[in-house]
């Protein structure tokens, strides 16, 4: 009894490395596309921040629309007049960061400060805390918080300046570094050997 759940486990991994396997190709081509489009926002990235920008604003217009479709169509159903209000607020920040995408662009940098304020700090407490347990590594994570707090105030300095490039340039780099992942995930499957996915081993075929 205590075996079924790693046999389990064991085959859902043979499961998914076959599947990886199987579709190494669309891995490839899609870890391809997305060090290409990485790169050109990197190059360009006043021109990524401001698509970054226009795609939140339709996201969000859309997303009120529909919410706002779904409030009538269930009309006094419980939470119905906050529903209402989520859908109009989604509508009206998603037609103002259409119709002035500068501004929203600064709005999305200063939130992307404070992501970085946040992450910063806890990544250098996380290494303080736990440099007895993390030995030689705590060291990089220390770094890595003090090096992404700069990073923020640095951001926070160039304002408004800064919110030209620096979402088009930090979502570059995202898509060039999974994009590197999925390649590597696809070349890696392509070299393994198909995994067996039955716990059974395969018998001998009887003798006519």
């Amino acid at each position: 009894m205590s075996q079924a759940p790693n046999e389990f486990v064991q085959r859902a991994q043979a499961q998914f490395a076959n599947a990886v396997r199987e579709h190494s190709t669309m891995f490839l081509v899609e870890g391809i596309v997305l060090v290409v489009l990485g790169i050109l926002a990197i190059l360009a990235p006043n021109i990524a921040s401001l698509a970054v920008e226009i795609l939140i604003g339709w996201l969000m217009l859309i997303g009120g629309a529909v919410g706002l479709y779904m409030t009538f169509t269930t009309k006094g159903a419980p939470g119905y007049w906050w529903s209402l209000i989520s859908a109009v607020i989604g509508i009206i920040a998603g037609v103002l960061l259409l119709i002035w995408p500068i501004t929203g662009i600064v709005s999305l940098t200063i939130v992307l400060i404070a992501f970085f304020l946040i992450e910063g700090i806890s990544s250098i407490m996380y290494a303080v805390e736990h440099r007895g347990e993390l030995h030689g590594r705590w060291g990089w994570m220390l770094a890595s918080g003090i090096v992404t707090l700069v990073l923020a105030f640095l951001i926070y300095a160039g304002l408004p300046s800064t919110a030209a490039w620096a979402i088009g340039l930090l979502v570059g780099i995202d898509m060039v570094f999974g994009g590197t992942a999925l390649i590597g995930i696809a070349l890696a499957a392509r070299k393994a050997p198909p995994t067996i996915t039955t716990g059974v081993a395969p018998t001998a075929a009887p003798k006519a």
